[in-house]
């Protein structure tokens, strides 16, 4: 605890009222310390405020006191769920020191917990401005900006066709007399400065985004352009006339547009726009200013597809193994990734994920040609409407090419005016990604010239959701068996005997079995796939298990173990190891994890999962079922915690764990946060000879020049906003390290070999150091823009993992230069590489 004992100074006053103020406030710190040593922080904080308003002059005597105090009874209150009275006393404490980091980036953490992440980004990245060498406010504002600011807005700012299409529409429309503007999502509001200097009389800017709005604001005064454009922070939904702008307008602009076109809700909002905000449309025999008629930009659009075959996105959305690491996946087990689309689901999910299909890995094969999927007109009200109530329509595609039907791809055109269009194909260097609609539910994937795709398409809930897809073969009039659970409306159009055959294409399991649907995210059904992943660690713990059994022990457990790679029936066995004490296994891997049920094959071992959620906790129950294992061989660990941040604890108060598996990174290619102090822990409360997996892990880089990377993550200049002056502004929200990267095809230029930059062990973490200079050889000339690492996870010195291998379900990262580095071939370049926390800073040194 700090040092809380604190002298009061004498005032300046004098007389009775000094002496009886500094007699309550010497009062007040005694009994504060005495309530900090009964750990009575709550009325120790009470006391506190007491004497900081009573004596303002001793604020830097108490502050490290204080702080302490604070965040003590934070704690408290937070573990009782009192919200507000928690954010009451940080805000007492912010009015007391303003400009303290650490008080600001304490709130933030409690308010970024809370959900309000516009708040919480807020209080970090003051608590920077206040402190640049604030680690811990480094990296809490790097996590949340991603958040606040989407890496697209710097993606979409530095392209230079879309402002330039955009502009000379806005252009045109404010010259034929659309002089009265409203922009819809304004973001950093270069929409409406497109307007103002176009020649618009009023501009008028609705953004939902606090940090966005504000972000705005300051963007259009840096313009001058302030008086000319106001600024709401609002939905446009909330819109109303005259409480927020005077009149209906004759234009509104957005971009309010995602991958799949609807998914950031334009439909409604113009909906709600044509209804309330802007004038009527012209219509076709009407003349005139057109200052006295309504349009929007952009007018309409039209929406294509194409099927195609692409193992990346086969990987990330469906289980292609029947058989992992000698555990058999049953068949009344199904997993579903979160864009599985379903007719029946009441729950409104995004009904694609999206790829930039262009540097998807390993590409992908076009099995159709493009084919239009709609058009909307964003200019007709009684349409728009129609959407959301229209019945799915019917599609069926000629197939060009054989191959496995993974996904269709969707993109769109989107035409502004009857001379502006934009198109985010896949062959098109754009900022947008293209919408992607796995393809689930099929009994078989191989599809030939001449079958037809089919598919229903509708815009329930304004999402564009493509369903019920299936395949007329060319071998029959229809193979109801791979469209049967999707289609039963379709089964008229077969004869008797192609219900019979459908209907045995569904026995799919026992009548008995209990089916179990688990959703999973991408990146779970990526690992699943991943096999080397499973082996290693099968192999890895056998090896410990092996060396801390004795010598007759282990003989029958190799042979056990031998019999469960050739059969899913290993877990009979279990019942003829002996009664002896088993071995403790805990896995404390982030979400679905298979490795507990792998472990239970390993002889006598009691596996521990650490799985929070029911589906997740059914599934691996069915599965160990299925692999008939005894029904108490698997535990979930998490009903053993009352508390789940302490989840590393011993199995029992006298048995210490022999395997404790952590998750040291993160899909996104990041180190998970406070792994080493999981590691300190997990160390103390091993059995002699026991294991944390991984041992330890080498962190590999090497500097690349890549424009891409640049652009994705700063607005460069102003010749791509096109002389506006955006950058400055947002580029505060720039991080310096980018996740979820695709390696294998980022389009960059390697200047050297890749370099060790970083271990980490986990078996002995005092070790590690926090801060290294690593030497790098340049290989090739150019201009160092980023360094893109990944990490090598030994399970032991013979088994390893690499986080950048085709089959990973781990993405790449990479730290991106504030400034390029021009290197020559032959130089040497030293990096400094710090790591804190999960944050890893790597900075040039000459």
């Amino acid at each position: 605890m700090p040092n809380s004992r604190t002298r009061a100074r004498r005032g300046a006053g004098s007389g009775a009222g000094a002496a009886g103020r500094d007699e309550l406030v010497s009062r007040s710190l005694q009994s504060a310390e005495h309530c900090m040593r009964a750990q009575d922080f709550g009325t120790a904080y009470a006391h506190y405020l007491l004497v900081l308003s009573l004596a303002p002059e001793l604020k830097d005597d108490v502050k490290e006191t204080f702080q302490y105090t604070l965040f003590r009874w934070a704690e408290e209150l937070d573990a009782l769920n009192r919200t507000q009275d928690l954010l009451g006393c940080y805000e007492q404490a912010l009015e007391l020191f303003p400009d303290d980091e650490v008080i600001c980036n304490s709130m933030g953490e409690h308010l970024f917990r809370m959900g309000f992440r516009d708040e919480a980004a807020g209080y970090f990245h003051k608590a920077v401005k206040l402190n640049p060498d604030f680690s811990d406010a480094k990296e809490n504002f790097y996590r949340v900006a991603n958040w606040l600011v989407e890496r697209w807005h710097f993606i979409m700012l530095n392209d230079t066709k879309r402002n330039t299409i955009y502009n000379a529409a806005i252009q045109k429309a404010v010259c034929l007399g659309s002089k009265s503007v409203l922009d819809i999502g304004a973001g950093t509001g270069i929409l409406s400065m497109f307007a103002k200097k176009a020649g618009a009389h009023s501009v008028y800017a609705c953004e939902l985004s606090k940090t966005m709005y504000e972000l705005a604001c300051d963007v259009v005064a840096a313009n001058q352009m302030e008086a000319g454009i106001k600024l709401l922070h609002m939905k446009s939904l909330d819109v109303e006339i005259p409480k927020h702008i005077p009149e209906r307008v004759s234009l509104v602009v957005t971009e309010t547009v995602d991958a799949g076109l609807f998914g950031e809700g334009i439909v409604e909002s113009l909906i709600h726009a044509w209804e309330h905000l802007l004038l009527q449309p012209k219509t076709g025999g009407e003349n005139g200013n057109c200052e006295k008629f309504g349009k929007v930009i952009p007018a309409s659009a039209v929406i294509f597809g194409m099927a195609v075959e692409c193992a990346q996105i086969r990987r990330h959305h469906r289980v292609g193994v029947k058989d992992i690491a000698g555990i058999c996946l049953p068949t009344n087990v199904k997993f579903q990734s979160p864009a599985y689309s379903s007719v029946d689901n009441e729950e409104t999910i995004e009904p694609y994920t999206t790829e930039k299909m262009s540097r998807v890995p390993g590409g992908y094969l076009a099995l159709t040609e493009c084919f239009e999927i709609m058009t909307v007109d964003f200019n007709n009200l009684e349409e728009l409407k129609g959407l959301a109530t229209k019945k799915p329509g019917k599609i069926g595609v000629p197939v060009i090419k054989e191959g496995l039907l993974d996904a269709i791809v969707v993109w769109f055109v989107l035409q502004l005016d009857d001379e502006h269009s934009l198109s985010t194909s896949p062959s098109e260097e754009t900022c947008w990604e293209q919408a992607v609609y796995p393809v689930h539910d099929l009994a078989d994937y191989w599809i030939k010239p001449e079958d037809h795709v089919m598919m229903e398409v509708s815009c329930q809930d304004c999402y564009l959701r493509i369903q019920g897809v299936s395949v007329f073969s060319s071998e029959h009039k229809m193979d109801v068996g791979k469209s049967f659970a999707k289609n039963k409306d379709l089964l008229s159009l077969g004869n008797e005997a192609e219900l019979c055959s459908a209907l045995a294409n569904l026995q799919t399991s026992k009548p008995d079995a209990m089916e179990q649907t688990c959703v999973l995210e991408s990146t779970e059904i990526a690992l699943l796939n991943n096999i080397p992943y499973h082996e290693g660690f099968k192999m890895a713990m056998r090896k410990v298990l092996s060396s801390l059994t004795p010598e007759k022990s282990c003989q029958a457990m190799e042979t056990h173990c031998q019999d469960s790679d050739m059969s899913c029936e290993s877990g009979q066995n279990n019942s003829e190891q002996s009664a002896s004490e088993p071995f403790y296994v805990l896995d404390v891997s982030e979400g679905f994890s298979l490795l507990p049920v792998i472990a239970g094959t390993l002889g006598q071992v009691k596996p521990y999962s650490s799985v929070e959620k029911d589906q997740h906790r059914i599934t691996l129950d069915l599965i160990s079922e299925a692999n008939h294992f005894p029904k108490e061989t698997l535990e979930f660990w998490l009903r053993h915690v009352e508390d789940e941040s302490a989840v590393l604890q011993r199995p029992k108060s006298d048995k210490l764990w022999s395997i404790i598996i952590l998750d040291v990174i993160e899909p996104s290619g990041l180190i998970q946060q406070e792994i080493m102090e999981k590691a300190a822990i997990s160390r103390c409360l091993l059995q002699s000879g026991g294991k944390i997996f991984p041992q330890y892990v080498l962190m590999f880089g090497l500097l690349v020049e890549s424009q891409t990377l640049v652009e994705e993550s700063s607005v460069q200049g102003t010749a791509r906003t096109l002389g506006l002056n955006i950058a400055p502004f947002i580029n505060q929200f720039q991080v310096p390290i980018r996740v979820f990267l695709d390696l294998p095809s980022l389009p960059c230029t390697p200047l050297s070999e890749p370099v060790e930059l970083l271990r980490l062990d986990l078996m002995t973490p005092y070790l590690n150091t926090s801060n290294s200079e690593v030497k790098v050889h340049i290989c090739k000339s150019g201009q160092v823009t980023a360094i893109p690492f990944w990490y090598h996870m030994y399970l032991d010195d013979e088994i390893r993992l690499d986080t950048s291998s085709e089959v990973s379900h781990w993405k790449q990262a990479a730290v991106v230069l504030d400034t390029p580095v021009q290197v020559e071939v032959g130089e040497v370049l030293v990096l400094n590489v710090q790591h804190h926390k999960s944050n890893v800073s790597i900075t040039v040194k000459r």
